[in-house]
């Protein structure tokens, strides 16, 4: 093979029926969805009618589904936003775990500058969040809670339903980041008991520079835009026609990929072969069960994980190292969970995709025992 794609999480290619469904607009039917003309309105119409793709997808109403420009546009806002509406809160306290994307991390970093404060949450050795621990952290000056519904370097999903109960018993704002879940597992927002929730379109099969933001129907959330009253004022910019077509058609093809068998079983396979042909030179990184169907997160103790993607390069696959003036240090994803540094180092996240084959498996197992030393 002369390559082999392994990093469907880091992004997604547009699904050929997203491709048709954008094709129109790019090929002449165009207006701005403000006028109230016949161009328009035409064009209003096309957004309408994606809002309510999403909103059958994520069960919710239409009006809750307001669009951005991709899932860290959707983390920001729903961070800032709740700060700035926080009225009546002398210091805004704010809960997220310690693995989260930095698309949360660092926007409660910068409200801390602002004067917020954040908790960070400890995970354990496989990724989780102890709700017990969110219940303990809650203050009368918690705003929101923001935990990720699935992490995107070991596929470890988050018990967010439990969560969500507790940050609604308390009367605190819920918040989750499903841009690696949404389209791999359930994200029913009623079902989730969540208030935010966040989807990227690319890490769906639709185009880069669109996602979404779930605002349950009476959340008070401060505009993250301001200017004309697009998405009915709360978020302004004129709307990417386009490229909301193809979420809409990513949301729909979405549904027939939820919890996809073929794709867990290629997945385990994937892992069985490894497991049997290196036994304990191969450790699996997050839960075992409750991990993304998809995501297959593997170190190799004693070996650099960019090093050995570097011996295969038609094998596109991800590290979590993080390289500084060429030293390596390990995922912070993976230190958090306690992982070894010996262990971290050798990590390399294969996340798998729609259109991955048993075959490339087979050529990647090769591949890798290959770049492995022999001892």
């Amino acid at each position: 093979m002369d390559q082999v794609y392994f990093d469907f999480n880091a992004t997604t290619p547009v699904a050929p029926e997203v491709a048709a469904a954008m094709r129109p607009i790019l090929e002449g039917i165009f207006g701005n969805p403000s006028s109230s003309h016949w161009a328009g309105q035409r064009i209003r119409a096309a957004i309408d009618a994606v809002r309510e793709q999403a909103a059958t997808f994520l069960h919710c109403t239409p009006s809750e589904v307001v669009f951005t420009s991709g899932g860290t546009e959707a983390n920001n806002w729903a961070l800032t936003g709740a700060f700035f509406s926080a009225h009546g809160k002398a210091k805004p306290h704010f809960i997220i775990s310690s693995v989260e994307h930095p698309a949360i991390a660092q926007p409660a970093a910068f409200l801390e500058r602002l004067g917020a404060t954040v908790t960070r949450i400890a995970v354990d050795r496989f990724g989780q969040v102890d709700p017990g621990d969110v219940r303990r952290a809650i203050t009368d000056q918690t705003v929101l809670v923001s935990v990720m519904h699935a992490n995107n370097e070991v596929g470890t999903i988050q018990p967010i339903r439990e969560i969500a109960s507790i940050a609604r018993r308390h009367g605190v704002l819920i918040h989750t980041d499903a841009a690696q879940s949404a389209g791999k597992i359930p994200t029913d927002v009623a079902r989730l008991g969540v208030d935010l929730l966040t989807i990227a379109g690319h890490k769906m099969y639709a185009p880069a520079g669109v996602g979404l933001l779930y605002i349950r129907r009476g959340v008070a959330l401060d505009p993250f835009m301001r200017g004309a009253g697009h998405e009915s004022g709360r978020r302004a910019g004129t709307e990417n026609v386009l490229e909301i077509v193809g979420l809409g058609a990513a949301c729909d093809l979405a549904q027939e990929w939820i919890d996809s068998p073929r794709i867990r079983e290629l997945r385990d396979y994937f892992w069985s072969r490894l497991e049997d042909a290196l036994g304990e030179r191969v450790v699996l990184n997050g839960h075992p069960s409750d991990r993304l169907p998809n995501t297959l997160n593997v170190s190799f103790p004693g070996q650099l994980g960019h090093e050995i993607l570097a011996r295969i390069p038609s094998l596109a696959a991800s590290t979590g190292s993080a390289c500084h003036a060429g030293s390596y240090d390990p995922s912070p994803v993976l230190s958090a969970m306690g992982v070894p540094e010996v262990v971290a180092l050798g990590a390399i996240r294969f996340s798998l995709g729609r259109t991955s084959t048993r075959e490339e498996v087979d050529w990647a197992v090769h591949q890798l025992l290959a770049a492995l030393p022999s001892t």
